[in-house]
């Protein structure tokens, strides 16, 4: 009996996986489509055959506050061999996820492991981000899941930008959003441009139903050095402007005064306690001759002794914290750190305030009221009939030196019950000047001579963030490393620099160099290759769609003097090599005299980018660049 009933269990086991199996396996037809958007999504293993988002709207009558539940499914399918993929959906204090699931194509639960846990970037604005996640296995090619999604937001203010493109292709788009009419809320479109989406709206009681429809959905470029998504692709932001419950209007965000005074309400929290940090901003101005000595000796400080974090939680996402803790911590975020050089400077008697700006990431700005405008807090410095704006963030910026990543964005700077919109002043490409200069000439078939580079601006800066990422103790040893670029072949000694504690002045390094391997000689005739630094050699941009973003714009020249030996005259020079184009110009000329060689390189990218229409050009003119760099110089006797 035992037997027959253990025989009959096997049965019934291998009978019922089979049926399973059979219902979650892929159809021929699954198999061919698969095949076919394979050749059309070369380098995609998945597609999403249709992602449905469905938006409503409700109200929490004891918070009094508008809610948002969103909800999304989407059809997976494996359009390649066997794939592993992540499936994750943010959420904070502010949010809270339901639904988090996968289903077989037979509506049965997958049961993929769930992971539930903080997560943490390099970003500079933040909430409380956690992320839900699981490894989503895809056996064969055609095999599909149903993916679904519910998430709840408990305050619509932090409901703000939906995106049609995922990171794969999508075949068919559509977002749904139900409005109740006691709420008043602007779907406002960016990017729509050049796509074809269709709207519709309809009434039913109540509500108003508008719904967005997109096919073939490319999926979203993954590419470094991008622009911020909110350039590119086209999306929706969701603002709530106000909403009226037994006959009360209450106002949400109507207008940027809305999003200021909000801003200042979570100021108004804040219960800094100054007395703390007094003593060392005595000590910090005692000795300064000057007023802009005392402010430069504050800002500095912040910038060599809070380190900053970008993650904080629940409220904390958007209020500073006060600047005793930031102090007493030694660490802070963008606005913890912008709170403390605004009391340090107070207590100094400065008039100083905080900011709120929008880094070069987002493409917008405060004509529209929401919290996606901005990411990041500064703080603005009234000082002798100008604003002067300190970023405690920027670790080794000049006072009255912007980063590239705020240059030409809007600023709105607290003013008591209103607020000030500025743009930060933006700079051109020579207040980022690199210089480099060798004076060299031939020792036993080497290149001997000494070498200079001079830096500004934010040449400067990322050259000190190099130089301080190097471990204390190995110092000397990684910055002659990095002259010498890590070539086995050059020798670097006897190095001497400015002070690098000295962000007011230029950037200087003085070195000997030796450099093997770039000269021969045959007969009567020495050959010499005269390019060691090899600048944007193989800065190729390959199968790029979209612009390429510098960390800024570069003005950088090379001066190479090579002494003729005494008897030999030039028999060859390489050619000279120029393009001229609206982001870049480079410009590279040998001339002779009868004692040298002067050999000249300029890369200017005066705007910090290559613009996608001029990525082929580039590219072209990269290849002609290496071409330049492997030809050789003849000298004769």
């Amino acid at each position: 009996m035992k037997t027959t009933l253990t025989w009959m269990g096997l049965l019934c086991f291998f009978v019922s996986t089979s049926f399973a199996q059979k219902n979650i396996d892929p159809t021929p037809e699954d198999i061919s489509q698969a095949k076919k958007l394979r050749e059309k999504y070369t380098k995609d293993d998945i597609a999403i055959l249709e992602s449905e988002e469905t938006i409503n709207f409700d109200f929490n009558k004891r918070a009094g506050k508008v809610t948002v539940d969103h909800d999304t499914k989407e059809h997976l399918m494996n359009i390649n061999y066997r794939t592993d993929i992540h499936k994750y959906e943010f959420y904070d204090s502010e949010s809270s996820i339901a639904t988090f699931a996968i289903k077989y194509r037979n509506d049965k639960t997958a049961s993929f492991f769930v992971k539930d846990e903080f997560y943490k970037d390099n970003d500079l604005f933040y909430n409380d981000a956690k992320v839900k996640y699981m490894t989503v296995d895809f056996p064969v090619q055609g095999y599909t899941y149903r993916y679904e999604v519910e998430k709840k937001y408990d305050d619509v203010k932090y409901f703000t930008v939906l995106y049609f493109n995922d990171e794969y292709p999508v075949l068919k788009k559509t977002m749904t959003f139900g409005i109740p009419n006691w709420l008043e809320v602007e779907l406002k479109e960016f990017n729509f441009e050049g796509f074809k989406i269709n709207k519709s709206s309809r009434k039913e009681g109540d509500m108003t139903y508008i719904t967005y429809t997109m096919d073939d959905v490319p999926a979203a470029f993954k590419e470094d050095e991008a622009p911020g998504r909110s350039y590119t692709y086209p999306h929706i932001m969701v603002l709530a402007k106000s909403f009226t419950k037994d006959g009360v209007q209450s106002t949400l965000f109507k207008t940027s005064d809305d999003l200021y005074k909000w801003y200042k309400s979570l100021i108004a929290m804040m219960a800094d306690d100054t007395s703390v940090m007094k003593a060392k901003v005595d000590e910090l101005t005692a000795k300064a001759k000057t007023d802009d000595e005392k402010i430069k000796n504050i800002y500095y400080w912040v910038q060599d002794n809070i380190r900053y974090i970008a993650f904080e939680d629940g409220i904390a996402g958007f209020k500073p914290d006060e600047s005793n803790h930031v102090f007493e911590k030694r660490y802070g975020d963008c606005k913890g750190m912008a709170n403390l050089i605004k009391q340090m400077l107070k207590l100094a008697g400065f008039d100083s305030r905080l900011c709120w700006i929008g880094t070069k990431h987002l493409a917008y700005d405060y004509k529209t009221p929401s919290l996606a405008v901005d990411n990041h807090m500064i703080c603005a410095l009234m000082y002798k009939g100008k604003k002067y704006f300190l970023d405690g963030t920027e670790k080794f910026n000049s006072f009255g030196e912007y980063a590239e990543r705020i240059q030409n964005k809007e600023v709105m700077i607290e003013d008591g019950d209103k607020y000030i919109i500025e743009k930060i002043p933006t700079t051109t490409c020579e207040a980022n000047k690199e210089l480099f200069k060798a004076t060299l000439s031939i020792e036993n078939e080497h290149l001997v001579g000494t070498c200079n580079h001079n830096y500004i601006g934010e040449s400067r800066a990322q050259f000190l963030n190099i130089y301080n990422s190097f471990e204390t103790n190995k110092k000397k040893e990684r910055l002659d490393g990095y002259l010498s670029k890590q070539d086995k072949n050059i020798l670097v000694s006897d190095v001497k620099t400015s002070d690098f504690q000295n962000r007011d002045t230029k950037l200087n390094i003085d070195y000997k160099i030796d450099i093997a391997n770039k000269v021969s000689s045959f007969d009567n005739e020495i050959y010499i290759d005269l390019e060691f630094m090899n600048e944007y050699k193989g800065f190729a941009l390959k199968d790029r769609k979209v612009d390429y973003e510098m960390d800024y714009k570069t003005a950088y020249d090379s001066q190479i003097n090579l002494k003729i030996p005494d008897g030999y005259l030039i028999t060859r020079l390489p050619s000279n090599l120029s393009i001229k184009e609206t982001n870049f110009d480079v410009n590279i000329t040998f001339e002779k005299t009868d004692k040298e060689i002067i050999y000249k390189k300029s890369f200017i990218f005066k705007n910090g980018c290559i613009k996608a229409a001029e990525i082929e050009k580039w590219n072209d003119f990269n290849k002609k660049l290496i071409e330049n760099y492997n030809q050789q110089i003849t000298i004769s006797k």
